[in-house]
């Protein structure tokens, strides 16, 4: 996130209009929970990407948000977006705001900048942010805001088998980082 260090959105064109704070992904615009429960009073359009897994996103989520959990879903969601006027706040998050919200939200930036290559430093959302703490911070403190109003853990033993069905499906994206190859050593017999 390029302008971020400097305050900006991502296309430079002003600063972000959410307050923001220092977070463990310091490449991210990041805000607070008491932010994010804010703009359900305010007049801004945003919207929420959950990019946790669906059985997760079942177990309860902020209100409105919708589940995003691939690389392939942020393409969609960006292609449904192309021809839209109105820019949306996007904000991401996973359970705790360490490795599926900032990896999608990483990937959708990419992605975006990609799509307007002619156009730089124009993006289709130059305003994205990651909640600070995932799902698990923001329910503890506005569970009225959630729906339903509760919290399934991601590691919960209920659903190993859907955590490995996940797991194995997103294994085949990346969003950015490098793959490394697992080598396998094959020793003689003899």
């Amino acid at each position: 996130m390029e302008a971020c260090a400097l305050g900006l959105i991502g296309d430079a064109s002003s600063t972000h209009s959410l307050p923001t704070m220092s977070g463990k992904h310091t490449d991210l615009p990041t805000i607070d929970s008491s932010t994010m429960s804010s703009l359900f009073n305010s007049s801004s359009n945003f919207t929420i990407i959950d990019c946790r897994y669906p059985y997760e996103y079942q177990g309860g989520h902020i209100q409105g948000a919708i589940n995003i959990y691939t690389e392939q879903g942020i393409q969609t969601f960006m292609e449904s977006r192309l021809h839209s006027t109105k820019n949306d706040i996007l904000i991401f998050h996973c359970e705790f705001s360490s490795h599926r919200g900032p990896k999608l939200m990483r990937f959708l930036r990419s992605m975006d900048r990609k799509q307007n290559s002619h156009r730089y430093p124009e993006l289709n959302f130059p305003e994205i942010y990651l909640l600070d703490g995932g799902y698990k911070a923001f329910y503890q403190h506005n569970k009225v805001q959630c729906n339903p109003q509760a919290y399934l853990p991601m590691l919960h033993e209920d659903h190993s088998k859907d955590l490995r069905h996940f797991r194995v499906r997103s294994k085949s994206w990346t969003a950015g980082e490098k793959r490394t190859r697992s080598r396998r050593v094959i020793r003689s017999p003899y």
